[in-house]
C-alpha cells in the first residue's frame, strides 16, 4: 500500500559538488563506522566494571546501574528529535558537535571523582551519542549512490551489531591489564579519530523544509521513550508492580498514544509520518530489528553467567567466547546485500530469521554443564549468521521508506527500534531465566541451610558466593545451582525461539517487497 505525499524539499548538499568518487565514499564509510563504534562501545563497556565502580565510589548497586543505564536512556530518548534536527541544520555540523561533546564527556567520566559527576558525564555522553548515531547512517543513505548503498548499510549494521561484543571484549581486556578508568580511553580515541576524518571527508547535506519543526512531537516522543525504557530497565530491579514502575508505564504508554495522534494531526509537517508504518518495508523492518536485537541482548544476559558461573571463566575469556557470534554477525551483514540483489530482501530476511531461530533451538537442545562451551557453539554461530542476514535488509527497508531529505529521522527510527529491542530483550529473557532458575533450584535445596538457600535463590552468582558457608554441602549447592541455571536457560531459549518463529512467519508473509520503495514510486 502506498501513501501519496506532497513533494518535500530535497536534501541540499552544501559541501563539495557532485557524487563522491570511490575513494571518497570509502573514507566516508570508515569515518561513520569509527564514530558508530565509539557510541556502541560505550553502551556495553561499563558492564564489566560494576564491582570496581561500586568499591571506588562507595556506591550502591542501584547507583552503579544508573551510571550504566542513564547513557542508554538519554541516547534512546533523544534519537528521534536530534535526528530530525540534524536533517534541518546539517548532518556534518551535527556529527562534529556530537563528537566534540562525546569526547569531552568521556574525558570527564574517566576522571570523575564521584558517582554524581560520573552520572552527569554519562548523561552528556548519551545526549551526544544521540547526535552521532542517527547521523552516521543518514550520511550513508544520503551520500552513497543506490547501487552502493546496500553494501555500505551492511557494513554499518555489522558494526552496530557486533560492535557491542567487541567493545565488551576490549573493556574486559583493559580491566584485566589496567585500571577500569581506562575503559573511556577507547571511545575518546575513536571520537577524536572520527572527528578529524569527519572534518576532512564527510560532505554536508541538510533538508530545506517548508514546515516548522515539530517541537511538540519531539517533546512527547522524548517523554514516551523515557517512560517506556525506564520501565524496562528498572522493572526487574524495583519490581513490575512497584508504584514508580506502574506510573512510568502509564506515562510512557499515554505519551506514545499522544505522539501518534499528534503526528497524524500534523501529517506532512510531522516529526515522523506514522502513516508510513502501513508500508510493508517500514513495518516489517522495524519489527524484525526489534525482535532480533531483543533476542541478541537477551542472549548476552544468559551467556555471561553461563561462562563465568557455570564454566568458571574470567570476564575476559567470557567475552572472547562471544566473539565467534560477533564475527559471524559482521560477516553475514556484509554478505546480505549480495543475497538481497540475487534473491530479494524478503527471502534474505526470511533465511536470516530462520537461522536465528535454529540457533536458539540448538542452544536450548544441547546446552549442558558437562558439555560446556561446545554444547552452545553451533547455536551461537547459527544465531550470529541469522542476525547478520536479517539486520541489513531490515535497516535498508526502514531507511528507504522515508525520503532522502528525512534520513536523519529514518536513521533515528532505526536506532530507537534497536534500543527498545535491546531493553525489552534484557528485561524479558532475564526475567524468564531468573524465574526458571528459581523454579528448578527449589527442588534441589534439601539439606542446605535456610539462610544460604534464600541467598542462592537470588541467582547463580549468589549461590556460588554463599556455597563455602554451607560446609560439606558446598559442592552440592554449586552443582544444583549450575544445573538449575541450565534449566532456566532452556526455558528462556525456547520462549525466545517461539518469538523468533512467529517473526519468521510474519517476515515470510509480510516482508518487504522491495528494498527501495520510494525510488520505485519516484520512477513510477
Amino acid at each position: 500500500m502506498s501513501i501519496n505525499q506532497p513533494p518535500r524539499a530535497a536534501a541540499a548538499p552544501t559541501g563539495r559538488e557532485g557524487t563522491p568518487d570511490a575513494r571518497q565514499l570509502r573514507a566516508i564509510l570508515i569515518t561513520v563506522s569509527i564514530a558508530l563504534m565509539a557510541v556502541i562501545a560505550s553502551v556495553s563497556g561499563l558492564n564489566v566494571a560494576q564491582t570496581h565502580m561500586a568499591v571506588e565510589f562507595g556506591a550502591s548497586q542501584t547507583t552503579v546501574l544508573w551510571i550504566i543505564n542513564i547513557y542508554t536512556l538519554a541516547l534512546a530518548a533523544l534519537l528521534l528529535p536530534l535526528g530530525a534536527i540534524g536533517d534541518r541544520l546539517g548532518r556534518k555540523p551535527m556529527l562534529i558537535t556530537g563528537l566534540v561533546i562525546f569526547g569531552a564527556a568521556g574525558v570527564v567520566a574517566g576522571l570523575a571523582p564521584s558517582a554524581g559527576i560520573m552520572i552527569a558525564a554519562r548523561v552528556a555522553s548519551g545526549v551526544s551519542a544521540a547526535m552521532i548515531m542517527p547521523i552516521t547512517l543518514a550520511v550513508i543513505t544520503s551520500t552513497f549512490p543506490e547501487e552502493k548503498r546496500g553494501k555500505a548499510i551492511g557494513v554499518w549494521t555489522g558494526v552496530a551489531g557486533g560492535g557491542g561484543i567487541l567493545g565488551m571484549f576490549l573493556s574486559a581486556l583493559l580491566i584485566d591489564v589496567a585500571d577500569w578508568r581506562r575503559l573511556f580511553v577507547l571511545p575518546v580515541v575513536l571520537a577524536v579519530v572520527a572527528l578529524v576524518m569527519t572534518l576532512k571527508s564527510v560532505p554536508n547535506s541538510r533538508e530545506r523544509s517548508p514546515h516548522s519543526f515539530d517541537t511538540i512531537g519531539a517533546l512527547v516522543s522524548t517523554i514516551a521513550v523515557i517512560g517506556l525504557i525506564f520501565v524496562l530497565q528498572e522493572g526487574p530491579e524495583r519490581g513490575w508492580t512497584a508504584p514508580i514502575t506502574l506510573i512510568s508505564l502509564a506515562v510512557g504508554v499515554a505519551s506514545a498514544l499522544a505522539f501518534v495522534a499528534w503526528e497524524l494531526h500534523r501529517r506532512e509537517a510531522s516529526l515522523l509520518d506514522v502513516r508510513l508504518f502501513r508500508e510493508r518495508g517500514l513495518a516489517s523492518g522495524s519489527i524484525t530489528l526489534l525482535v532480533v536485537f531483543g533476542v541478541q541482548a537477551g542472549i548476552a544476559v544468559v551467556l555471561f553467567p553461563f561462562f563465568q558461573a557455570v564454566l568458571g571463566w574470567s570476564g575476559l575469556l567470557s567475552t572472547v567466547a562471544m566473539m565467534p557470534m560477533a564475527v559471524m554477525m559482521m560477516m553475514a551483514s556484509g554478505l546480505a546485500p549480495t543475497m538481497v540483489a540475487r534473491i530479494g530482501a524478503r527471502f534474505t530476511m526470511t533465511v536470516g530469521v530462520a537461522l536465528a531461530t535454529l540457533g536458539l533451538a540448538l542452544m536450548a537442545l544441547f546446552v549442558s554443564v558437562d558439555g560446556g562451551y561446545l554444547s552452545i557453539l553451533a547455536g551461537m554461530l547459527a544465531m550470529g549468521t541469522g542476525m547478520g542476514l536479517s539486520m541489513t535488509p531490515s535497516t535498508e527497508a526502514i531507511t528507504s521508506s522515508l525520503p532522502r531529505a528525512e534520513q536523519g529521522v529514518a536513521s533515528a527510527l532505526n536506532d530507537v527500534t534497536r534500543e527498545f529491542g535491546t531493553a525489552l530483550g534484557v528485561a524479558m529473557l532475564g526475567a524468564l531465566l531468573a524465574d526458571g532458575y528459581r523454579g528448578a533450584l527449589d527442588g534441589k535445596l534439601d539439606g542446605i541451610p535456610s539462610g544460604a538457600a534464600d541467598i542462592a535463590r537470588e541467582g547463580i552468582a549468589n549461590a556460588i558466593e554463599v556455597a563455602p558457608a554451607t560446609g560439606s554441602h558446598a559442592q552440592d549447592l554449586i552443582h544444583a545451582a549450575q544445573r538449575s541455571f541450565v534449566d532456566g536457560w532452556q526455558q528462556a531459549m525456547w520462549i525466545g525461539a517461539a518469538v523468533m518463529a512467529a517473526l519468521l512467519v510474519h517476515v515470510a508473509l509480510r516482508g518487504p517487497k522491495s528494498t527501495a520503495p520510494l525510488q520505485a514510486n519516484a520512477d513510477g
